[in-house]
């Protein structure tokens, strides 16, 4: 009995042995499974062929070639398990995979076969347990590897290693306090078995393009560098309840049959911005929405797209003068710097690009930037910013001093230790999108809305709450916590169609902005003509005229006053353009007057410089000028002020334009035609909406007499 039980022992001991040894893929150890150990051989040597030939780098949005080796390495890894270096390729390919998180396993047991098993082993570990958010342990593992790197003599790999350790103690703080954020996936209408990724909206997140390698692109051949689909640039749009439709790609005027990524959107939805790989090094080009079509995409311009550069990502600011875009060109602080870029208006073409400076860029790379719609936030993906590891999102603000203050870490789980790139945020600050791997996705790479949630709300205890809780523990006062607010960004959104007032017909119009504070124009813009839409952001803390025009109509005009501190509020409008004709008549919503005063304000004389300017193109127009009020103040009052404003305007045609007084009348009705009726106002329960009303019927409006 006591001979049988050691026997069992010894053979236990003897399995335990064999198990926990490097078991190299040799006849020697499978003389009973010859032709498995072939099969797996072929594995290894399939899988070392595609392993060899190296990683892409992600923010290219390739995808990773390691990927495709891991199916043979795993095939041999079940034949034979206890093999260091069959653990060790696959914790490679894992690291570079969307399953990073498997690769730890794999690389603890390869180091636990063969702690010698490859020269980079405790480096592989710290990445593994860096993406495990594990950071005491990812700084363990790179200190050793940093014994290593001393005795072999790599200072540039050593100064990197110090860099991942220093963001390792950086991102412990951020993962011990995160954001109050919601991530969502955008759903299959968007999201596919394949890679989706660079996401961009415009202003309102009625539209969103993408790039994705899926087989019903343009580019729907094989790259043979990397088996996957060429890439292509998808959109979507919401339909009326909300809901992305399915998307679709983009025709041959922006895709073609190699690699085209999005690398920017406008604002409006009308300019969308392409990397082609194909053009010299990457570069970047353009497409315009023009009647409903795509516009043949043309570089944006030789003094951006270098002849030896590589350029990857671009916006434009809200008024569309300039351009902020990555590039690798001399004269940075890094690798790939953030650039901007000015407009030439006379030249028609983009200025000599300007760093962006220290402050925001570093030795390492910076790309993927987009600048807000509130004309001073912009967010760029970094590796040099302290971070989580690999890129980070960070944002920074324009000062009023014109310099850009030190970028912050948009925090986790935003920013994560993997690659976080192509974030673009909403115009009300509240929900942002960007391409994450997510074990729970639809595929490799997918799209996410993140919804951010402001400060954590501590529960409120009053009335009986407070009561119940007084029988545990006696509460010494009321605890009523103020509702919390989630930071909105200071900026409006106007929006809606431009129609023939008759016909109801989209028409094709220009739109100028004005800033009525100095008189200057803002920016000019296009609607689509196909379906009339239009979109313009107007950041806080201007009083902003607003003209649209289009040929053989009246223009029409619209006045927003946003203070500095205004918060986010989204109008939409639609704006109906009246042919010019007998008897039509527009409210000049940009002429103003001092309270109880008919002399002109400086504000006022864009709107009128546009009348005259009407006036010169018809000659044969004879107007009315009219001026009303509202019903606060005296009848006889309200009739006299009315009259005297509109024959200021009169006057001012008459000495600036140069036109004889026989073409205008002047007439002041006083409170006697509101737009908003008394009773109407008496409805009005907001007081700002009361104020409103009382402000559109003080009013300034010409009629075409002849």
């Amino acid at each position: 009995m006591k001979f049988r039980l050691l026997t069992i022992t010894l053979c236990l001991l003897f399995v335990n042995t064999i198990s926990s040894q490097d078991v190299p893929f040799e006849k020697a150890y499978f003389k009973e499974r010859k032709d498995e150990l072939k099969e797996a051989q072929r594995s290894i040597r399939d899988g070392d062929l595609i392993y060899e030939m190296g990683s892409y780098d992600l923010l290219n949005n390739m995808a990773n070639i390691w990927q495709k080796a891991i199916v043979f390495y795993k095939e041999a890894y079940d034949f034979n398990p206890n093999n260091s270096l069959i653990n060790y390729k696959l914790g490679s390919c894992y690291l570079f995979s969307i399953h990073k998180s498997w690769a730890l396993d794999f690389l603890r047991k390869a180091y636990s076969l063969n702690p010698s098993v490859a020269q980079d082993i405790h480096l592989l570990l710290g990445k593994a347990y860096h993406y495990k958010y594990d950071f005491d342990a990812a700084i363990k593992e790179y200190e050793k590897h940093k014994i290593v790197l001393s005795n072999t003599g790599g200072q540039n790999q050593l100064i990197e290693l110090s860099k991942m350790i220093s963001d390792c103690r950086f991102a412990k703080k951020l993962y011990e306090n995160p954001e109050r954020v919601w991530i969502d996936n955008l759903g299959p209408q968007i999201n596919t078995k394949y890679p989706e990724y660079s996401p961009m909206i415009n202003a309102d997140e009625s539209v969103i393009i993408f790039t994705t390698r899926r087989e019903s692109g343009i580019g729907d051949q094989i790259d043979v560098e990397d088996m996957g689909y060429m890439e292509d640039i998808f959109t979507s749009h919401k339909d009326e309840n909300g809901n992305w439709v399915p998307s679709k790609g983009f025709d041959e005027n922006i895709n073609t049959k190699s690699h085209d990524a999005s690398a920017g959107f406008s604002n409006d939805g009308l300019s969308v911005f392409i990397y082609y790989g194909s053009k010299g090094m990457g570069d970047i080009y353009i497409s315009q929405k023009e009647n409903g079509q795509w516009s043949k995409a043309r570089s944006i311009g030789k003094k951006i797209n270098g002849k030896n550069t590589h350029e990857t990502s671009a916006c434009l600011s809200y008024d569309g003068k300039k351009l902020f875009f990555s590039s690798n060109r001399e004269g940075g602080y890094g690798k790939h710097d953030l650039w901007e870029s000015n407009w030439n208006a006379d030249k028609k073409e983009w200025g000599e690009p300007i760093n962006m400076g220290p402050i925001v860029n570093t030795k390492y790379d910076e790309r993927s930037v987009f600048m807000h719609p509130d004309g001073k936030t912009m967010y760029f993906s970094s590796k040099g910013h302290p971070g989580m590891g690999g890129y980070d999102i960070f944002y920074t603000k324009m000062q009023s001093n014109g310099i850009w203050e030190k970028p912050t870490n948009i925090g986790y789980p935003v920013s994560t230790p993997d690659d976080d790139v192509n974030f673009v945020m909403a115009a009300s600050g509240k929900k942002g999108y960007y391409a994450s791997f997510r074990e729970d996705g639809e595929g490799e790479k997918d799209l996410y809305i993140i919804t951010f949630l402001g400060a954590k709300k501590i529960p409120l205890l009053n009335g009986e709450d407070n009561l119940l809780a007084s029988i545990v523990a006696p509460i010494e006062e009321d605890l009523v916590q103020p509702k919390v607010e989630v930071e909105m960004k200071n900026l409006s959104i106007l929006k809606g169609l431009v129609l023939d007032a008759d016909t109801k017909e989209p028409i094709l119009s220009s739109i100028e902005l004005i800033d009525n504070g100095n008189q200057t124009l803002v920016s000019e813009f296009s609607n689509d003509g196909q379906s009339g839409k239009y979109i313009l952001s107007l950041p806080a803390g201007k009083n902003y005229g607003i003209a649209v025009k289009s040929e053989g109509y009246l223009f029409h005009s619209e006045n927003f006053d946003i203070p500095e501190s205004a918060g986010f509020r989204e109008y939409e409008k639609i704006i109906y353009l009246k042919k010019i004709k007998k008897g039509e008549s527009i409210v000049l919503r940009n002429i103003f007057f001092d309270l109880n005063k008919y002399s002109l304000k400086p504000e006022s004389k864009t709107e009128l410089d546009r009348l005259i300017q009407l006036l010169d193109d018809n000659p044969e127009l004879r107007i009315e000028i009219s001026g009303h009020t509202d019903s606060r103040g005296s009848d006889i009052y309200n009739q006299s002020l009315s009259e005297d404003r509109s024959k200021a305007v009169v006057d001012y045609l008459v000495a600036i334009g140069g036109f004889p007084r026989d073409r205008f009348e002047f007439k002041g009705y006083g409170e006697d035609k509101p737009l908003y009726s008394n009773e109407d106002i008496k409805k009005l329960k907001i007081k700002e909406d009361i104020e409103e009303a009382h402000s559109l019927n003080r009013r300034t409006e010409f009629k075409i007499l002849e």
